[in-house]
């Protein structure tokens, strides 16, 4: 019965009328629709950092709305945000409704509150001191909130643009907010009432307002007596206030809370029916349909009318009829949630790489993006990861982009750009290091940092910058050779092995160097480095970097001494013990949480690490292990994702990996097996073809692979190619309680490496 109440509580709306799921409860029997499996607050109670916040938005749209609040358990509302203007980040403008005394009310009223539910289209809460119960429903570029008022005192809208300015001239209200980076955000915003006064807050004192007075950050509406209910309207845009009304009357004129909501409702199970899922177990279903909700939050698109602003020029831009998208952190997104897209939306991945290309030539220095934010580059996180996406996208047939521009912008961001994590300087002296010598040089402790280009809290990461760059360098190579840059793909094949050059034999771990080649000693693979081991990696240990190879774990395995060596070495990540108290532990490495052993599932380089022993012959352990992990870490709870989700970075690995196959190594067309969740699964490709994953004998306990088929064809290969199933697929898997060690185990079947 509890499940029955949650789901009815937190989904309501019209029912649409196509791949109906049932669920019963009691004696009652409802239709439930694919975004009735969506649970927004599922990770909104972080285990250590970052929590992830209940986003309310369309598709890879620019209008995204959370309540303001630091994670679930904060005990007030930070007033009502009218849009969130980036991954993660706080509001641009704020309603805050207001009843009471007027010395009482802020700029941003905080709020206790009760009865909230959110679903991805819609938003309702209780503001229970207030006695105001708020519904807010959600477009493309524009919202409506719907506000109803039990008490009879006066009511008060207080408007805030925190930076900006606001504008109220008898009939609407206007504004702007600048947010960083001279980037602003434009308000057009109608209420059904007329307000009886204007007013403002001036040194926490409420006066008159003028009308004149355009560059106040704030207007205080104030309402009669008798007002029991406001409908609020309003339109954002990045170009100016007239296209945000533009963006409002396109999307709101007819429209109000109920009709809005169905349209948003219709819009969700029609992206989430891109992959459909069976299966007996309803929990697995909403941590699936909750995980692939969170791939749609980023990137957003800015096209508004055929128009874009950009940040990375500050200029407006036509749209030449494509979308243009950014707020795509790509260190996280390129491993898992590009290939997803390649799979379910390869049209729009191809405009979100175009887009790439026009940031790029927008820029001063033609590089590609590494962090491209509604305001701009922020060039954070370490490597030049953009690379991958595009060899990635081209290798598996997206030909929607320039590729000779992306390889330029790319070989630009690698040879031109510093390397140095959190940095867009030019080249310097590491660089000129790393080219001649083939590593980033390590500082030893207590050495001071004397490079410019170094950022001061980030450090160099020197072991983190290697392997990274190792791999962007073989993606390099991949699109010289399809271009025909003979010499270059041998340049930069050659430069792909680098990651060796800090490959300690003795210890079997990837070691930082000085400047003379010198192991930096002692050293202490689980502590040295300092905050996040910056000093020498990034945000993780040196066992999470043992594995940071995706392109060559072939070669990985041979310098590990061979495979039962690498299995040997990967199952002691697993087992290895934290070495400190877990407040020791995370006082240094706060990252580095979900951990089983050394290994952290909160974190995206440690994402491919359970699917490597597919490399060394013992897919079972594979199998054993994504099982293991999926029920560990990600459950429908609100500590259900154990770290940094990164607006579907993370979550697109439990997509594929619930699927049964994960994607290793964006730029070769391949994909892992594991051990899949659902009796039956089909992907919809946007080809108009299915790849269809069964189930055999499906149950909980199942979770190794007896045998497979592969189109009717026996199939003892642990992985399979894009071709093999891009023109239409079945793959049928018989599962079984106890695992078969000899399939896929043989060398002959292993996933190929470096090409």
């Amino acid at each position: 019965m509890k499940k029955y109440l949650r789901n009815t509580l937190f989904f309501g709306g019209a029912v649409v009328m196509f791949l109906i799921a049932w669920s019963v409860s009691d004696d009652t029997k409802i239709n439930k629709t694919l975004v009735d499996f969506v649970n927004p607050y599922i990770g909104n109670i972080s285990h250590l950092l970052v929590p992830t916040y209940p986003t309310i938005h369309l598709p890879n749209s620019m209008m995204r709305v959370y309540p303001e609040r630091t994670d679930f358990t904060s005990d007030l509302l930070d007033g009502l945000p009218l849009i969130i203007t980036s991954h993660r980040g706080s509001s641009a403008f704020n309603l805050s409704p207001f009843q009471g005394e007027e010395k009482d009310i802020k700029e941003v009223v905080r709020y206790s509150y009760d009865n909230e539910q959110i679903t991805p289209y819609s938003y309702s809460v209780y503001l229970d001191e207030q006695n105001t119960s708020v519904n807010f429903s959600v477009s493309h570029q524009s919202a409506i909130y719907e506000l109803d008022f039990e008490k009879d005192d006066l009511v008060y809208l207080v408007i805030n643009s925190k930076n900006g300015g606001i504008n109220w001239n008898g009939k609407t209200l206007t504004g702007y907010q600048i947010i960083e980076n001279d980037t602003k955000v434009y308000l057009y915003m109608t209420i059904d009432e007329n307000p009886e006064d204007i007013l403002e807050l001036k040194n926490n004192e409420l006066v008159k307002r003028s009308s004149k007075n355009y560059e106040n950050s704030n207007v205080v509406l104030k309402f009669t007596r008798n007002t029991k209910k406001l409908h609020i309207k309003y339109g954002i845009s990045f170009i100016d206030e007239q296209q945000a009304k533009q963006n409002f009357e396109r999307e709101l004129l007819d429209e109000n809370i109920a009709s809005l909501r169905t349209k948003g409702r219709n819009i969700w199970n029609d992206a989430l029916s891109k992959i459909e899922v069976q299966g007996s177990n309803d929990d697995d279903k909403t941590v699936f349909y909750t995980s692939l909700y969170r791939t749609f939050e980023r990137p957003v698109c800015l096209s508004e009318d055929g128009r874009y602003y950009s940040a990375f020029d500050n200029s407006v831009h036509q749209d030449q009829g494509r979308p243009f998208y950014t707020d795509d952190w790509i260190w996280d997104s390129y491993r898992a949630h590009h290939p997803l897209r390649i799979l379910i939306d390869a049209k729009k991945e191809e405009d979100i790489i175009n887009s790439f290309i026009l940031m790029a030539e927008q820029m001063d220095e033609f590089w590609m993006p590494t962090f491209p934010e509604v305001t701009g580059d922020s060039r954070r996180m370490n490597s030049n990861h953009g690379v991958a996406s595009v060899i990635d996208a081209y290798k598996k047939g997206l030909r929607g982009f320039d590729l000779e521009k992306a390889y330029e912008a790319c070989k630009n961001g690698i040879a031109e750009k510093t390397l140095a994590p959190w940095s867009g300087m030019p080249a310097g002296e590491l660089d000129a290091f790393y080219k001649e010598k083939g590593y980033f040089p390590a500082l030893h402790p207590g050495e001071e940092e004397s490079v410019p280009e170094v950022h001061t809290f980030e450090s160099r990461q020197p072991v983190a910058v290697t392997l990274g760059t190792s791999y962007d360098e073989w993606c390099l190579a991949q699109i010289a050779k399809e271009l025909g840059k003979n010499e270059d793909y041998r340049i930069f094949l050659d430069n792909s092995f680098n990651y060796r050059n800090l490959f300690n034999q003795q210890t079997h771990f990837f070691h930082p160097k000085d400047d003379k080649g010198n192991f930096i000693e002692p050293f202490d693979y689980k502590f040295s480095g300092g905050m996040g081991a910056r000093k020498f990696y990034s945000e993780n240990n040196a066992w999470t970097y043992r594995w940071d190879v995706q392109h060559n774990v072939k070669d990985l395995i041979d310098l590990m001494g061979g495979k039962v060596s690498f299995v040997k070495h990967l199952d002691s990540t697993f087992a290895e013990p934290l070495g400190r108290s877990k407040y020791a532990f995370y006082a240094q490495l706060p990252d580095q949480t979900g951990n089983v052993g050394q290994f952290t599932m909160a974190n995206e380089p440690s994402l491919h690490i359970p699917y490597l022993y597919n490399y060394a012959g013992q897919p079972w352990k594979t199998q054993k292990r994504i099982r293991t992990l999926l029920k560990q870490w990600f459950r429908e709870d609100l500590m259900g994702i154990p770290g940094d989700e990164d607006g579907g970075g993370m979550t697109s690995f439990v997509v594929f990996s619930q699927l049964g196959f994960y994607p290793v190594t964006p730029g070769m067309p391949i994909y892992n097996i594991g051990s899949p969740v659902f009796e039956h699964a089909t992907i919809h490709l946007e080809n108009g073809k299915d790849f269809t994953i069964i189930a055999k004998n499906y149950n909980q306990e199942n979770k190794y692979i007896q045998s497979a088929k592969l189109n009717q064809k026996e199939w003892n290969k642990p992985w399979f190619s894009h071709d093999d199933i891009i023109d239409g697929a079945v793959l049928v898997l018989t599962m079984g309680d106890k695992a078969n060690k000899m399939w896929g185990s043989s060398a002959e079947m292993a996933p190929p490496s470096v090409d």
